[in-house]
């Protein structure tokens, strides 16, 4: 099996499953949509595709490489592959906040809404990973926002969460006006 090893193979298992649970649970919500003619899971079943490339891609990169250090790749280092300590409280809860953060931005999302909840959860993101000065939080956040709102809003007229709550759903509506002033120009 080339220099695939045990964690390779579960690696690509769970990932697998992932893509595989993902793709049954779309047909729960497969509803016409009569401005999109892919329904409504036309992009999820392409991010869901999306991922099986990448899952595919791994495993054969991994098949023809195995786990040898690569010269010149960037984060790679030889010897000890992470100098965290797991025993530290204060990196578990890190880690717990890393991986929690994107459960509480989609349970906030129904109340909320993306298009205020985003930026947000973008500045949070980026300071759980370590990055401390303000001033590239900011412009990092609102560049990566810019173009989060660029891509689904303005190109691919994607219909996103507005939220429930008067000041978050007044949100955005503005945000929703300035695109239809936007796609009226062209």
């Amino acid at each position: 099996m080339g220099r695939l090893n045990k964690s390779h193979l579960i690696e690509a298992a769970v990932w697998f499953s992932i893509v595989v649970i993902f793709f049954a649970y779309s047909f729960e919500f497969n509803q016409p949509i009569e401005i999109y003619k892919f329904g409504a899971t036309g992009w999820p079943r392409v991010v869901v595709l999306l991922l099986l490339l990448a899952t595919a891609g791994n495993l054969y990169y991994q098949f023809v490489h195995g786990s040898a250090v690569q010269p010149g790749r960037v984060g790679v280092a030889d010897g000890n592959d992470s100098d965290a300590d797991y025993s530290n409280p204060s990196t578990l809860i890190k880690m717990l906040a890393v991986l929690l953060t994107p459960f509480i931005f989609a349970w906030l999302l129904k109340p909320v809404g993306i298009y205020f909840g985003a930026p947000f959860f973008i500045a949070a993101i980026i300071w759980l990973f370590g990055e401390r000065r303000w001033r590239s939080i900011l412009i990092t956040t609102v560049l990566i926002y810019f173009i989060f709102l660029l891509m689904f809003v303005v190109l691919l007229n994607a219909p996103l969460p507005q939220g429930n709550v008067s000041p978050f759903y007044d949100y955005s509506g503005w945000i929703l006006k300035i695109n239809t002033l936007i796609q009226e120009l062209w």
